[in-house]
């Protein structure tokens, strides 16, 4: 296999990990939700809301990436491809300082003891992420930033749809281990912490590749 080819594959199943895990790491309504129920009911509880979740986010993220394969013609030109990750940079900025600003907690519902099944859970925080069709911009930001569309390339954006998920996954595998790890010790200021940390992170690296997309284009024309 030539070695280029490999390291495209590799590029792209990067690009899906990282894009999984800033789909999934604000503390919107599905996050609260896994730290709730990690709490309440138990880890795997917690965890299998994550993957509710997950399933959810990839509809959207193939939603995305199918709608902007219809006008990649336009977007590889040079220009509109500039243009449009200057504007997908402000989307994740946005998004960071709207992550850094919201407080989750303000909407929490106090579960009762009833655990139900784990599919049960599953499917309510499926629905739960499916009614937030605004996850659509966030995907429009990353997918534009990280140049992840690729037409005419089933397989590879394939690999990068499965990456997504299993990007997501990771992240919730995660946040519920760590909320089980701290039970004792986590509160609603946990909540807004992780929050914000999540939020300064977004907006320093949407921050980062903003300025490094005008500076590349600064040196081309130079």
């Amino acid at each position: 296999m030539p070695f280029p080819f490999q390291i495209d594959i590799l590029g792209m199943i990067l690009k899906g990990v990282l894009i999984g895990i800033i789909a999934s790491a604000p503390m919107g309504p599905v996050g609260v939700l896994c730290i709730q129920r990690t709490l309440n009911k138990g880890r795997w509880y917690g965890f299998v809301t994550g993957i509710g979740a997950a399933m959810s986010d990839i509809i959207y993220a193939m939603l995305t990436g199918f709608g902007m394969s219809f006008i990649m013609d336009l977007i590889t030109n040079p220009t509109n491809k500039f243009w449009l990750q200057i504007s997908g940079s402000a989307i994740l900025l946005l998004f960071g300082i709207y992550c850094f600003k919201a407080n989750p907690t303000r909407n929490i519902h106090r579960g009762g003891t009833k655990k139900g099944s784990l599919t049960h859970n599953a499917i309510t925080a499926f629905f739960v992420t499916l009614s937030n069709p605004l996850i659509i911009f966030l995907f429009m930001g990353t997918f534009a930033q990280f140049a992840f569309v690729i037409p005419n390339h089933p397989f590879e954006m394939s690999l990068g749809y499965i990456s997504i998920v299993i990007g997501a996954l990771i992240w919730w595998f995660g946040l519920s281990w760590l909320i089980n790890k701290i039970r004792g010790k986590f509160d609603d200021n946990g909540i807004l912490i992780i929050n914000k940390v999540i939020g300064s992170l977004v907006i320093a690296f949407s921050l980062l590749v903003l300025i490094g997309t005008v500076f590349n284009l600064y040196t081309i024309s130079y």
